[in-house]
């Protein structure tokens, strides 16, 4: 798998004062692109934690170029750029259409529930290390 993509719309509850959407909402519009991904993969939330393992963010440089607005169907686009021990680098993107709206380069660590690092699972590792499919930012 090379680049996902997952559909989005903005809703009323995404936008602020002026019609915009509010900075905020565009990490829960990547974290379900992240987790559409992963579900797209085979890979589910709930069989990790089965397993005592989670994920976190780590790090996230976003840039934002233009403005999303109410009624929009954008599209977030996610990519592997690298995996490491316990880290995962995504490359993220929201466009409308073909305007690339929101970039994102995304650290996502692997975590034990009962606390501490744990090891990228043993699939993501074999699904997703061999090489970069990354978008640039």
């Amino acid at each position: 798998m090379s680049e996902h993509s997952f559909p989005v719309r903005v809703y009323y509850e995404d936008t602020d004062f002026s019609g915009n959407v509010y900075h905020a909402a565009y990490l829960k519009f990547f974290e379900r692109g992240r987790t559409e991904w992963l579900r797209e993969a085979g890979i589910h939330h709930s069989e990790l934690a089965q397993q005592g393992i989670a994920f976190a963010v780590r790090a996230m440089d976003i840039q934002f170029d233009a403005a999303a607005h109410i009624d929009d169907l954008l599209v977030v686009k996610t990519a592997v750029a690298s995996v490491k021990g316990a880290r995962l680098m995504l490359t993220q993107h929201i466009l409308r259409r073909e305007t690339v709206l929101t970039r994102a380069n995304v650290t996502v660590v692997a975590i034990k529930t009962s606390g501490g690092p744990a090891r990228m699972p043993k699939g993501i590792v074999e699904r997703f290390g061999g090489g970069s499919n990354a978008i640039p930012l």
